[in-house]
């Protein structure tokens, strides 16, 4: 858990987001629309927001997961707060969406657009999220969310040479990857890496075809490895899911 130590009580009302992934768990305090702290939990539970409670003034909240619901983290969070949203598929939100299979698809995907378009509203925008999976969503400037695609993130292509073969060693990822591999864990960190970063950079020359002036924002937890690594100009928000979430909470609130 990344904790922040707080010496007094906030007296304004803030925000609790909480977004549960395939992974870990990230919670964040928002207020007046901006990033207050936030936390990272690997095992996450109702116990670990008291902390939360008796520090900050928190007023309203969003749940949003893409593992299996806590029925009693939602019953505690409308007991605690004064406004409290379940992240479902009957929820509002401030873009359209124009997937064919809406309630399939991930609410971590829909946040992650919402927050692109929360900063930087009335552009096209492609936005990449590198997690556990790598996420590619095309916004259009009037604010519609086309579509978007899916493909392994580099931490599960590394396990999946692993366990799919009978040889290859399970590796991770280092700063320095070169072109070629020498060895085998090197031949394997570069394809992966590299054949990552063509990736990404040939989702990028796809949107610019469609919208010359498309804007790229990276998210995620390997977005600052990648950051560096891409030809092209990008903003890189580790936080932009949770501003998304931020953002829907608020729209709701307002309508």
């Amino acid at each position: 858990m990344n904790f922040v130590f707080l010496c007094e009580k906030y007296h304004f009302e803030v925000n609790l987001i909480i977004e549960q992934g395939n992974t870990s768990t990230k919670v964040a305090i928002y207020a007046e629309g901006n990033l207050k702290a936030s936390f990272v939990y690997k095992t996450f539970d109702k116990s670990k927001l008291k902390p939360l409670f008796d520090v900050y003034s928190l007023d309203k909240g969003i749940y949003s997961t893409v593992a299996d619901v806590d029925e009693d983290l939602i019953a505690y969070l409308k007991e605690c707060l004064s406004c409290f949203i379940y992240f479902d598929n009957d929820v509002r939100l401030p873009i359209t969406i124009k997937y064919k299979t809406p309630h399939t698809l991930g609410k971590d995907r829909i946040a992650a657009v919402v927050g692109a378009y929360y900063l930087q509203p009335n552009r096209n925008i492609l936005i990449i999220d590198a997690g556990t999976c790598i996420t590619y969503e095309l916004l259009e400037a009037s604010g519609s969310y086309l579509g978007g695609n899916i493909s392994p993130g580099m931490t599960t292509r590394f396990k999946a040479l692993n366990d799919y073969t009978k040889k290859l060693p399970l590796v991770n990822e280092r700063e320095e990857v070169p072109c070629w591999g020498t060895c085998t864990e090197d031949a394997i960190r570069a394809g992966v890496v590299n054949g990552i970063v063509l990736e990404m950079n040939g989702y990028i020359d796809k949107a610019k075809e469609l919208y010359s002036d498309v804007l790229v924002f990276l998210t995620g937890g390997h977005s600052f490895y990648f950051e560096s690594r891409l030809k092209n100009s990008i903003f890189a928000d580790i936080n932009l899911v949770l501003t998304g979430l931020n953002r829907i909470l608020e729209y709701n609130v307002e309508n």
